[in-house]
């Protein structure tokens, strides 16, 4: 995936502490006991995979520079980020205030494929679900019905805002648009279990 000089640029200025960004992550304390993991899937809570939508689902291609910023407590960090959508594959790469990427996540062909800069695997969330929280945010409804269907879960969306309900009908987060044109103005998303917020912001877009 090529960046432009002026997004590189962009992503320079973006102060970037890796260390807090687990609240990123939609993970759980979990059984010894899981079920088994398909290439194609991503941990939402304890013993439950649900299964990602494709690339083409989404309707459309899309390049988008982003900036993600997670609020816990009283502390903020941000992580920059670029999004490739194609009907074959989407890429997703995280990028350090220095410029260099530091994650990186293909997915195409029902399988995900994912790398973290060396040494950071510890402090930076799985590309996997910075992803899922992407595509949850930005996919079609009727892309995700039937994987959270399957697992009991549901996604309920109303003007400018949508709700990631569980299995036992608890509101697990809250997803709210700035705009109609969701990639025209902030995003943020809420966890409630966890007690993050999650902003994203798109400094730049196309779409066909």
């Amino acid at each position: 995936m090529m960046f432009t000089v002026t997004q590189r640029s962009v992503l320079q200025k973006v102060p970037f502490k890796p260390f807090a960004l687990a609240m990123l992550v939609f993970t759980f304390s979990g059984c010894a006991m899981k079920p088994e993991q398909q290439a194609n899937q991503v941990s939402i809570a304890p013993d439950t995979l649900v299964t990602l939508p494709t690339a083409a689902q989404l309707g459309h291609s899309l390049t988008a520079s982003q900036l993600i910023t997670a609020q816990w407590a009283e502390q903020t960090h941000q992580l920059p980020v670029q999004l490739q959508v194609d009907s074959q594959k989407l890429a997703l790469a995280g990028f350090s205030s220095w410029g260099s990427r530091i994650l990186s996540l293909t997915y195409e062909n029902q399988t995900i494929e994912a790398s973290v800069l060396p040494g950071l695997g510890d402090t930076l969330p799985k590309p996997e679900q910075v992803l899922f929280n992407l595509m949850l945010t930005l996919w079609p409804l009727d892309a995700w019905h039937k994987p959270l269907n399957d697992v009991g879960w549901q996604l309920i969306e109303t003007a400018q805002h949508r709700q990631l309900i569980d299995n036992k009908g608890i509101v697990v987060a809250d997803i709210n648009y700035q705009s109609s044109q969701h990639l025209d103005g902030d995003i943020t998303f809420i966890n409630h279990q966890l007690g993050y917020t999650i902003t994203i912001k798109t400094l730049d877009y196309n779409q066909e």
